[in-house]
């Protein structure tokens, strides 16, 4: 059934103090599009996620190389998604390594992972490293949606000071680099990110946000009218869409505002951001959750999120690991040690897990959102008890709208620049760049991808 009515991709929900974006509708498409059977073109969305302090490579890279490989341990919580992504090996960050700057290979893991440049040993104002991959595409397709980037984690650090042998805090609780002196730190609560993606665009009312919040409503009261109204010109299929997303948005600030009366019964004299859940995986979820409703409503095409900052402390108790991440990496052929971090890494890949899964049920065009999405996840080391910046774990997920084949495990030449993979994805997202950092050029065997 064709849609009522036509609508701009770019229309959205307003009530008091507050914006709602849409989602992709088959109203946005031109009229008649069904029966002319001319759609919308989902765009590629790009999203990087970090890992820190390395991961435990044995249990990480499958034995055998193209598409007949068995999964490592350490990749089981990606089974059912074995076709959406694939395993990258040889792949390096030359400029992490000290280069004659002594000790600081976590700040440097962080700071070249994205930028490909060898960033400057200081601990001052006078901080340089490089533009990062995804600004890069921010600032080429960041004028199409409402926030050129996201940027987000799951861990607070500071962003001045010493945090790594004389390297600024900067460093290492950064990936994002919009300039070269300018990190882009992760936002860690998620009622920031929400609000900042379903605020209104400019001077929110603080009565109106107060009295949102005594009351714990939704955020979906303030533009009720505005959805009655548009549900009353759509299609049966749009309805269904529709009320499907907003679902999701009010299922997200319940989370929310749970894990914020959580944090008050808990630690009531602590001063901690509101909306920060207190388990790791409900943290990061949340964190996954937003970006995909982000990337639902092209809100942005461009994302980054640090599972933590590098060099990270954080114990893993709801895994019932009480001991701090860095310290377990330096394990020193421990076998106990050496086991935590793998769990670790398994937890983690858990959770990335669940964003391919909410990215893969959205559907979206001729496929789903995942399929119009291409992911990097991985970390600036591979070793983290050695603190090696070659053959780094680094997996490909996603489609990228057909452009990518997965499921398969890609051996490339030692010491391959992981730039020349940035190069390629920048390419799929029309960026014209000669090079980033110390890439070669575009990834070697680029059919290999296609």
């Amino acid at each position: 059934m064709i849609a009522k009515k036509h609508l701009a991709r770019r229309t959205f929900l307003r009530g008091l103090g507050v914006t709602v974006a849409l989602p992709l509708l088959d109203a946005m498409t031109p009229a008649f599009a069904a029966t002319t059977r001319i759609a919308a073109k989902p765009p590629l969305r790009m999203a990087f996620c970090y890992v820190p302090n390395g991961i435990i490579m044995q249990d990480w890279t499958p034995a055998a190389v193209g598409t007949n490989f068995d999964l490592p341990k350490t990749l089981e919580p990606l089974a059912a998604y074995r076709n959406d992504f694939s395993i990258l090996s040889g792949l390096a960050q030359h400029q992490g390594f000290a280069l004659g700057d002594g000790a600081g290979d976590h700040a440097r893991a962080a700071a070249t992972f994205l930028t490909g440049v060898h960033p400057k040993k200081t601990a001052g104002a006078d901080i340089c490293a490089g533009v990062s991959a995804d600004q890069v595409a921010a600032q080429f397709v960041g004028k199409a949606t409402k926030f050129p980037s996201l940027e987000l984690g799951c861990e607070d650090g500071r962003v001045v000071g010493n945090c790594d042998s004389g390297y600024s805090c900067a460093y290492s609780n950064s990936i994002s680099w919009r300039t070269p002196s300018t990190p882009m730190p992760p936002e860690i609560n998620p009622r920031a990110v929400f609000e900042r993606l379903f605020g209104s665009d400019s001077g929110e009312d603080p009565a109106v946000r107060a009295r949102q919040r005594i009351y714990n409503s939704s955020i979906l009261d303030y533009v009720m009218a505005d959805t009655k109204q548009l549900e009353g010109e759509l299609g049966p299929t749009d309805r269904r869409k529709l009320d499907e997303y907003l679902s999701a948005v009010r299922e997200i600030e319940g989370r929310i505002q749970k894990a914020e009366r959580e944090n008050k019964e808990i630690v009531p004299n602590m001063d901690k951001p509101a909306g920060v859940p207190v388990d790791f995986n409900e943290h990061a979820r949340l964190m996954f959750d937003l970006t995909t409703l982000a990337f639902q409503n092209d809100l942005t095409r461009i994302s980054s999120f640090m599972f933590g900052r590098e060099g990270s402390t954080r114990t893993y108790r709801e895994i019932n690991i009480p001991d701090a991440h860095h310290p377990l990496t330096h394990h020193r052929g421990n076998p106990d040690m050496i086991a935590k971090v793998q769990r670790i890494n398994v937890f983690h890949l858990q959770q990335f897990a669940y964003f391919l899964g909410k990215l893969k049920a959205i559907k979206e065009g001729d496929g789903s959102l995942l399929d119009h999405t291409v992911i990097v996840y991985g970390s600036g080391l591979s070793d983290g008890n050695r603190h090696q910046h070659n053959n780094l774990p680094v997996l490909l997920a996603g489609g990228a709208c057909g452009t990518i084949r997965n499921g398969r495990h890609l051996q490339y030449a030692q010491d391959t620049p992981l730039t020349d993979l940035f190069l390629a994805l920048l390419d799929r997202m029309g960026v014209q760049e000669d090079h980033l950092g110390d890439s070669n050029g575009e990834l070697n065997h680029l059919t290999d991808l296609t």
